[in-house]
């Protein structure tokens, strides 16, 4: 079985910034999500595993392979749909994955036709491959950068924020497409949406500040708070008095009022009743509470 080991990775950045302070993970074959806040450190880790920036220190092993001493090795091993990727608007999408195709060594035009066509069957855009990339909605832009991501049949996929902007119709299809590429093959999900984590990663790790806070299996870490969350409807104005006297780990607007949820193994008082937990409460139990309540 495949498998990525990160250790004790260090990224600083020249304007002083730690973006990532001594991180750790083993990641196995499947759909891992890496949860995090806006700058929480994500797209600077999945950048250094995919060898575009080095780490100051620290090791990544991929399948026993030093990610750092062999990058063009990996880089034959690696697809990557970053957070910000770019096209040329007026070229179609299958002249565009032809042009992929031969930077990725497939030499052979019959071959490289037959494997142009078959990932934009499998991101359901066969139908529109000569359509200009630049007509494209954003959720077709994603899946399009998911079958350059795959050509070559990578060993590690890693999407950064793929989700990001998508409506609800064009997220799940996404969703579709992600959750069949996890047999085989490590596919790391980097992202902000704790949805995205919930509906598709058997394993997932939450970074904060450039650290891991938390690495589990969701439904494990969901059972953990079990009988420990507590929600009552108060005015906004009193957040501050109950943020004092317990540990309020999320609030959330709810006609004209504030639902807050407390963290608490005893019923806080008799006006809370008991909540049944989800994965954005882990998040939010998990990531400091004065900098999300």
């Amino acid at each position: 079985m495949k498998e990525l080991i990160i250790d004790s990775l260090v990224k600083t950045y020249s304007n002083g910034v730690q973006a990532l302070k001594g991180v750790n993970l083993t990641i196995k074959e499947g759909m891992f999500g890496l949860l995090g806040p806006n700058g929480a450190g994500k797209s600077t880790l999945m950048r250094t595993i995919s060898t575009l920036q080095e780490a100051d220190s620290g090791t990544i092993t991929f399948d026993g392979i030093d990610v750092t001493e062999n990058k063009m090795e990996i880089r034959k091993r690696l697809g990557f749909l970053p957070q910000d990727f770019d096209f040329y608007p007026n070229i179609s999408a299958v002249d565009m994955l032809t042009h992929f195709a031969r930077l990725k060594g497939i030499v052979n035009p019959r071959e490289r036709k037959e494997v142009v066509n078959h990932y934009l069957n499998e991101v359901n855009l066969f139908n529109v491959k000569k359509k200009h990339l630049g007509s494209y909605s954003g959720g077709m832009k994603q899946r399009f950068g998911i079958a350059q991501a795959l050509l070559g049949e990578p060993d590690l996929l890693i999407v950064d924020e793929p989700t990001a902007g998508l409506d609800p119709k064009e997220r799940n299809h996404f969703y579709n497409i992600l959750s069949a590429l996890g047999e085989n093959r490590i596919v790391i999900l980097s992202t902000h949406i704790v949805e995205d984590v919930s509906e598709l990663c058997s394993e997932f790790a939450i970074i904060h500040r450039g650290e891991v806070l938390l690495c589990d299996n969701p439904i494990q870490s969901i059972n953990h708070l079990e009988g420990m969350l507590w929600k009552r409807l108060i005015d906004k104005s009193e957040i501050e008095n109950y943020s004092d006297r317990f540990k309020v780990i999320s609030t959330k607007l709810q006609a004209g009022q504030v639902q807050i949820t407390v963290l608490s193994e005893e019923l806080p008082d008799e006006s809370f009743t008991s909540k049944e937990p989800d994965l954005s409460d882990v998040y939010f139990s998990t990531i400091p509470a004065d900098e999300i309540v």
